[in-house]
């Protein structure tokens, strides 16, 4: 498979607008990871190193913003930011870094259902939902990622668990806010970390590049909602995968806006809406995993991932309609089944 030339298009949530995506460094990439270059290069395999990645990331993300102070809120309005959610003044937002890792008002600019069985979007990002049951009419071959590798071949309790569940996926891109905020509520049962490279997350390259997502470095916090103040949807398996120019994950869990941030552990209540890590900086992506015929994944993501006036790059890939819609961190994005199915 060849990289996939042409637009990418999502539908904008808030607005149901088709946007055609701007990709950085689209051409660039999407060469890179063509199979003429990927069969035989060493470039390929340093350029999706992690010591390649924090360089790379130094470079793009760590050199001041050109332009005077008084330049710098402008030229932020002009990459798409609101500067009125964050809680620094635009000013200090004096380099890529210090934009990318932005604070925002959340509890302000980003409201939550109250209803306790509603699953939340951990990220500001673009998503598609899926599943690992054949039957489902989500069912996605695996391309994003390989369901055992993902997860770890070393964890089969996990695997079963999740064997045959479902799944969304969330793309950030470099625009985007990078706090992780908890999609669910409930005790931390697991949490480790997986090895791995730093794939680029754009369209072009994930469709180039057999299962990019579980090849990548990750961590994996494992949360069972089923206990007192959970949200009642099962084990939950959050995923935070680095991509290309990604450092670090930072977990640094906080109930009272960014304050007094804990790093996470096991036997740990989290709760839904509250931060939970740092991407450290660049593009990104959130994988969630729930046990079979738990959730029931908000209507409008499941339309707008069917439509057929969208010019998608998976929509190609896949021969069928795969259209990502764009949420923001703490939208509701899905809910409790009523009712189990057997």
């Amino acid at each position: 498979m060849t990289h996939l030339p042409g637009r990418h298009q999502y539908v904008d949530r808030d607005s149901a607008r088709v946007v055609t995506e701007r990709l950085i460094a689209d051409s660039l990439i999407n060469q890179l990871y063509a199979r003429s270059r990927e069969d035989s290069s060493l470039l390929f395999k340093a350029v999706t190193s992690l010591r390649m990645s924090a360089v790379l990331g130094f470079l793009n993300f760590d050199l001041p913003l050109p332009g005077r102070q008084r330049g710098i809120r402008s030229r932020i309005r002009a990459m798409g930011i609101d500067v009125d959610e964050c809680l620094a003044e635009p000013e200090s937002l004096n380099t890529p870094r210090k934009l990318f890792e932005r604070q925002i008002r959340y509890w302000q600019c980003r409201p939550m259902p109250t209803a306790v069985d509603r699953i939340v979007s951990p990220a500001d990002a673009r998503m598609i939902a899926g599943s690992f049951d054949r039957h489902s009419s989500l069912f996605l071959k695996e391309k994003f990622f390989s369901f055992p590798e993902l997860l770890g071949e070393d964890k089969p309790q996990w695997l079963r668990t999740f064997d045959g569940g479902d799944f969304a996926i969330f793309r950030l891109t470099p625009d985007k806010y990078h706090y992780n905020h908890l999609p669910v509520s409930g005790q931390v049962a697991d949490i480790y970390e997986i090895s791995g490279r730093c794939h680029s997350c754009n369209p072009g390259a994930v469709v180039s590049q057999v299962t990019p997502y579980s090849k990548n470095r990750r961590v994996v916090t494992i949360i069972d909602t089923d206990v007192p103040g959970g949200t009642g949807v099962g084990l939950v398996a959050m995923i935070e995968i680095v991509a290309m120019m990604i450092g670090d994950i930072v977990q640094c869990y906080s109930t009272r806006g960014y304050d007094d941030p804990l790093d996470i552990g096991t036997g740990m209540f989290l709760e839904r809406g509250c931060p939970k890590s740092l991407y450290r900086p660049g593009s990104s992506v959130d994988v969630l995993i729930f046990q079979p015929h738990r959730v029931v994944f908000s209507e409008d993501i499941l339309a707008n991932m069917r439509r057929q006036d969208v010019t998608s790059r998976f929509t190609r890939h896949f021969r069928s309609p795969l259209v990502e819609t764009d949420v923001r961190v703490r939208s509701e994005v899905g809910k409790k089944r009523n009712r189990a199915l057997p």
